[in-house]
């Protein structure tokens, strides 16, 4: 479904797009439009994707849901936030607002002060996933947003004077690092009322209490076909340096719930590029972790899913998926087993009664995707994309270690 033609600001009704807090990898800010959701800045060639989109492919990829209309909005006190002007047939949800009704509320994000909280590591987020979850989801129409004074410091997942990086327990700043840059990047250069176009895509974790969630580059190569030169060099020379070139995939981002403090570990996509191939190895184990016991009932469900993705790959011809990014994704909340409820051997997730084990696969982010007979960049390859089959071949050949004891 392709969105209406845009509305002017002002025009119908807005909704106030707030920060994706699941966003744990990519440099493109992902925004919540409703609870089932999400959207991020229009690129001609992934949109191209999504019209073309193989049916084989759908169930590994978000459901595309159209086009909005974004534009940037500074409230009273100067705060800058972005409100989407949806067409008709554009999904309904909550968030939404009038635009008679004066300035719109400012979000939790743009009301936090950029502060380093006090006797804390490294200025780590003091609340914890389920008082901030709850914040968004008895947020209504109508109805002023949180604003609450959320200390963070806009670097702790970066490195500290030794290159390292500390595993913090901490709600999961990326996304709003994301989201802070992008919106600086866009009043430097553009007027509140220019409009942009943005892709509505489904929230895939909507359906996940606690998501662990694991963003993996794919591929052994990460640049485009139209990269420039120095780009192309940057991007190889990543790749050597990284389990990109070793094992054809590397850590961009996770987050992990951890129950006994109600907060996530969270890894960025700077750890992900120094992992050795057995730090990778090790970090993957720790997503499939609950403190320190491995998770076994999700070797097999992940394993299966994978399994799938790479038939489906494999028959792609001419596909290339640069750059591109795959979810693995879980509940970190355990629940208990039970008979009725019970089914190791699903491959795909389900969303109705209790399933200890649901897990998730989707493949996402494809700016640079390239297939033939695609509108804006006709594909010169043939055949199916082999790194991509390379470090899905290794990703599973490792979880399978995992699921044998090794």
């Amino acid at each position: 479904m392709v969105g209406q033609s845009p509305l002017s600001p002002g025009e119908g009704r807005a909704v106030l797009l707030e920060p994706f807090v699941h966003q744990v990898g990519g440099h493109s800010s992902m925004l919540r439009y409703d609870e089932h959701t999400v959207c991020k800045p229009l690129v001609s060639q992934e949109l191209s994707f999504y019209e073309a989109l193989p049916l084989a492919m759908r169930q590994f990829t978000p459901q595309y849901k159209g086009i909005v209309s974004v534009h940037l909005k500074k409230d009273s006190l100067g705060n800058l936030t972005l409100m989407a002007s949806p067409g008709l047939g554009q999904p309904e949800g909550c968030g939404r607002l009038d635009s008679a009704g004066g300035d719109p509320a400012v979000t939790l994000w743009h009301k936090r002060k950029w502060v380093t909280s006090t006797g804390t590591e490294h200025g780590t987020v003091r609340r914890s996933h389920t008082q901030v979850t709850r914040t968004f989801r008895d947020s209504c129409p109508g109805k002023m947003l949180l604003r609450t004074e959320l200390q963070y410091h806009s670097e702790s997942l970066l490195e500290d004077a030794n290159g390292n990086q500390p595993e913090r327990k901490s709600y999961n700043p990326w996304g709003l690092h994301c989201h802070r840059q992008h919106l600086n990047r866009m009043s430097s250069k553009h007027s509140e009322n220019k409009l942009h176009q943005f892709l509505l895509l489904e929230n895939v974790v909507s359906k996940y209490s606690f998501p662990c969630i694991l963003d993996l580059k794919m591929g052994t190569r990460q640049h485009g076909d139209d990269a420039s030169e120095e780009k192309k060099a940057r991007h190889i020379k990543k790749c050597e340096q990284s389990t990109s070139g070793s094992l054809g995939v590397r850590i961009c981002g996770m987050q992990v719930y951890q129950a006994d403090t109600g907060h996530f570990l969270c890894k960025d996509k700077y750890y992900g590029r120094k992992l050795s191939p057995e730090g990778f190895r090790q970090t993957l184990r720790q997503f499939l972790c609950a403190g320190n016991q491995l998770r076994a009932e999700l070797l097999e469900p992940i394993i299966l899913r994978l399994k799938a993705l790479l038939s489906v790959i494999r028959k792609q011809s001419s596909y290339r998926f640069y750059s591109s990014s795959l979810l693995i994704i879980y509940d970190g909340q355990e629940h208990k087993e039970s008979s009725a409820a019970l089914d190791h051997h699903l491959p795909f997730p389900k969303t109705h009664g209790t399933n200890p084990c649901r897990v998730d696969v989707r493949m996402i982010d494809f700016a640079h995707t390239t297939f033939k007979g695609s509108k804006s960049n006709p594909s010169p390859h043939d055949g199916p994309d082999h790194g991509y089959i390379f470090g899905l071949e290794n990703l599973i050949k490792i979880l399978q270690n995992f699921s044998e004891g090794k």
